[in-house]
C-alpha cells in the first residue's frame, strides 16, 4: 500500500528549542576558552552531527585549524578533540533543560499524525545522557515521540550515517524505506535521510539552518523573513532535500503529496527541491 507508515524527526531545531540554540553557545564557549574565537555561522555549520564529531569538524575547518596552529604552534588533534568535548558536555548538561520547549505547530502536527495511525520515531545529535535531561522536560511540556535512537545506541556512528533511521525503523516496524519520512532542520539531516533511502524533508522555521530566535524571526520585517526562508530552503535543496516546508504544521499536507507521488511510481530521491504544490509529471 502506498502510504506513509513513519516519520522521524530530529530534535533541537526541528521539535524543540526553536533555533536549535542549546549547543551553540557552549561551542562558542569552549573554543573561546581555548583561545580561538569561532563565529556563529562556525559553529552552526556542522550542527546535527554527534557532539564530538561537531567539535571536531570545526577543528578540520581551514580558517579554525590556522587559528589553532598559530596558538599552540602544531595542527590539533584528537587528545584536543577529547578535551574540548571534556568541557563541552558537562557545560551543555548544565543549561540543557532550558531548551526543551516544543517548536510551534509540533503538538499539533503529532496529534494529526496519530490520528492517521502514522508512528513518530526521532534520532539526534545528542548523547543519551544528554537525551535523558531532554526528553523528560519536553514529555513535560507535551512532546513525546513513540521511539529515540542516539549515536550512542549505533556505535557513535551518527549522522549522516543511516543506522539511527534504520533502527527507528526496526523498533517500529516500518515495512519500507521509502515509506518514512525523515524531518530535520540541518543539512546532516538531510544526508542521514538521503543514505537510508527514505524521504528526506527541511523545515525552515525554528531551524539552526536559519539560525534565529523565535523573537528575532518575529521581529524581521515580512520582506526579511521572506529572503530568509528563502535563502535557508535554498541550502536544503541545494544538499538533496526531496521537499522543504517552512513549518510544521505543513507536514500533513506534505505527507498526502508524498503519497499520490508514491502511487504515481515515484520514490525517495526522485523529487529533489519540487514544490508540494507542484502537478504530479
Amino acid at each position: 500500500m502506498n502510504r506513509i507508515e513513519g516519520v522521524i524527526l530530529d530534535w533541537a531545531g526541528t521539535a524543540v528549542d526553536f533555533g536549535c540554540f542549546a549547543p551553540v553557545n557552549v561551542f562558542i564557549d569552549i573554543f573561546h576558552n581555548a583561545g580561538i574565537e569561532v563565529t556563529m555561522a562556525e559553529a552552526r555549520e556542522p550542527m546535527g552531527m554527534l557532539k564530538i564529531d561537531h567539535i571536531r569538524a570545526m577543528l578540520s575547518m581551514p580558517r579554525i585549524a590556522n587559528l589553532w596552529k598559530e596558538q599552540y604552534g602544531r595542527e590539533f588533534t584528537e587528545a584536543d578533540v577529547v578535551q574540548l568535548y571534556a568541557e563541552f558536555e558537562p557545560a551543555l548538561l548544565a543549561s540543557l533543560s532550558e531548551y526543551t520547549t516544543p517548536i510551534p505547530e509540533v503538538l499539533e502536527t503529532v496529534q494529526v499524525l496519530r490520528e492517521r495511525s502514522i508512528k513518530i520515531g526521532s534520532t539526534t545529535g545528542y548523547t543519551k545522557i544528554m537525551m535523558d535531561i531532554v526528553v523528560p522536560n519536553a514529555k513535560a511540556k507535551g512532546y513525546s515521540p513513540d521511539h529515540l535512537v542516539t549515536p550512542d545506541e549505533t556505535d557513535s556512528f551518527g549522522r549522516p550515517y543511516p543506522y539511527m533511521i534504520y533502527r527507528n525503523m526496526e523498533e517500529l516496524k516500518l515495512t519500507a524505506s521509502w515509506k518514512v519520512i525523515k524531518v530535520g532542520d540541518t543539512t546532516s539531516d538531510i544526508k542521514e535521510a538521503i543514505n537510508a533511502g527514505v524521504w528526506s524533508v527541511g523545515v525552515v522555521i525554528g531551524s539552526s539552518e536559519m539560525g534565529l530566535t523565535q523573537e528575532e524571526f518575529t521581529a524581521l520585517t515580512d520582506e526579511e523573513k521572506e529572503q530568509s526562508i528563502y535563502t535557508t530552503k535554498q541550502r536544503f535543496i541545494e544538499n538533496g532535500a526531496d521537499f522543504v516546508i517552512e513549518t510544521m504544521g505543513e507536514l500533513p499536507g506534505l505527507i498526502e503529496r508524498v503519497e499520490e507521488l508514491m502511487e504515481a511510481g515515484r520514490r525517495p530521491g526522485s523529487c529533489v527541491g519540487v514544490e508540494v504544490e507542484t502537478p504530479i509529471a
